[in-house]
């Protein structure tokens, strides 16, 4: 399988999507662990291709979205009634998420919220407009999509495997929800795929077409994550190497 090209591929994609641009804004008033500023790159984060490993993975990912939603809330830039609704009614799922998730867990959780150092010039370059923020959003709740469906195969715990699977199918009607919003294609149309199908791991997507979601590795969501300029903490560890 051909390596996925992080620098050109989704930079372009995200160029596409209107997320990259010139913002002065000064991002006030966010939540503790997005102004959590270090010199350091922050903890890093170990995910082992286990079950455990598996399923902090998806808290990462769910942390983020929750963060995410709230730091838009803040910003002020959806001013739409609507479209402030939506942000806020899908952020208060993500804390959920996030909160059932650490309970399925349990001792097994493997960092605190407070252990995210978010990289704030990267937040302020996606939270200077509407736009922006929107097209964000349809991006990482589709890669929340991908990487459940992806990391998922993985899972041999029933109870593991079901708090992802109850939550996947969440995340897909949220990025339809926010297509909605820029009166676009509730599903995600190949355009907008950060992996092209000649790079897709070929043992865990049997199945291809516009009726199917395409499932990404771990190691390809992080490059994804990456591109996106928002988390300043290291991922290693088997799952995602």
């Amino acid at each position: 399988m051909k390596s996925w090209n992080k620098s050109s591929t989704s930079r372009r994609s995200l160029m596409k999507l209107g997320i990259f641009g010139v913002s002065g804004m000064v991002i006030a008033g966010i939540p503790g662990m997005l102004n959590a500023q270090s010199m350091s790159r922050g903890k890093t984060l170990t995910f082992n291709a286990d079950d455990i490993g598996i399923l902090n993975f998806a808290l990462l990912l769910e942390e983020l979205e929750s963060a995410f939603y709230a730091a838009v809330v803040i910003a002020g830039k959806v001013t739409n009634s609507k479209e402030l609704e939506y942000m806020r009614y899908f952020g208060s799922q993500e804390a959920a998420h996030v909160t059932f998730l650490r309970k399925v867990l349990a001792n097994q959780v493997l960092f605190t919220t407070q252990d995210l150092i978010f990289n704030q010039a990267g937040l302020e370059g996606i939270l200077g407009s509407r736009d922006r923020i929107l097209n964000a959003a349809i991006i990482l709740e589709d890669l929340g999509v991908h990487a459940y469906n992806g990391a998922g195969t993985g899972l041999t715990n029933p109870t593991f495997l079901l708090a992802a699977g109850s939550i996947v199918s969440v995340e897909a009607r949220h990025a339809a929800g926010v297509r909605s919003l820029l009166g676009r294609s509730a599903t995600e149309p190949d355009g907008d795929r950060f992996i092209s199908d000649e790079n897709l791991n070929a043992s865990i997507n049997p199945f291809k077409g516009k009726a199917y979601d395409e499932l990404y590795t771990p190691k390809q969501i992080v490059a994804i994550l990456g591109s996106l300029n928002i988390l300043d903490n290291p991922i290693t560890g088997s799952l995602v190497t």
